[in-house]
């Protein structure tokens, strides 16, 4: 019996790399109008979610440019980028490692800040919700990363001891969340959060293609 009790993962940036083409769709538009949109600027907000995301994003465009578009030209815009770049398929070595929980009976689930709307349509459109026991969402739960709300929820859904799981997570409010459950932690840094302190991980690695069950399960022994 392996000594993990379950594999929760997050979404955004994780399974799904729908953090670049969220980025580079606002940051087309602002680069049309002349504004720097900075790596430095956006990657402070990844690993929370609040309703008003994209129209505070908005509203710093209209402040800094005379030329920012109508409000829903520029939402219009948005989605159009996103839906053109969004990958098709999970990030490298996520399936894999799906599938290896799966035939090793260890159970798996998403904890994702982001709302239901999203992420359960995303995770069915990359073919995953079968390797997936639970997706818990935002809105299902009372505080949002970095407090431990998602996590202890997926594991209350799997019915597993949250302090013998592993949470694996691409932002610094992620793994605070991840370590406030209980659970160890492991970081794959993204492009946009490799700024992020993620120093309260358990392990680093670059993709989900460097976890094997037997590395995952040495973070208990």
């Amino acid at each position: 019996m392996p000594a993990i009790a379950a594999v929760i993962f997050d979404f955004d940036g994780i399974v799904l790399d729908s953090e670049t083409p969220e980025y580079e769709s606002h940051r087309r538009i602002y680069e049309r109008c002349g504004i720097e949109l900075t790596v430095d600027e956006w990657c402070g907000v990844i690993g929370t979610w609040s309703e008003g995301h994209d129209e505070q994003w908005f509203r710093r465009l209209c402040a800094r440019s005379a030329d920012a578009p109508a409000r829903d030209a520029y939402f219009a815009e948005r989605r159009r980028v996103f839906e053109e770049i969004v990958p098709a398929g999970p990030m490298r070595g996520i399936r894999d490692l799906l599938l290896t929980l799966r035939d090793a009976g260890v159970p798996a689930a998403v904890a994702s800040s982001a709302p239901a709307r999203w992420v359960v349509g995303a995770v069915e459109r990359i073919g995953l919700q079968p390797l997936f026991d639970t997706v818990v969402t935002g809105d299902e739960v009372t505080h949002r990363k970095p407090a431990p709300d998602v996590y202890l929820e997926a594991a209350r859904r799997l019915g597993v001891d949250p302090t013998r799981s592993v949470a694996i997570e691409d932002s610094g409010p992620g793994i605070s969340a991840a370590r406030a459950a209980g659970m160890k932690a492991v970081a794959i840094p993204h492009w946009l959060t490799e700024r992020h302190d993620l120093s309260g991980a358990d392990l680093t690695v670059a993709h989900a293609g460097e976890l094997t069950l037997d590395r995952l399960a040495s973070l208990y022994r």
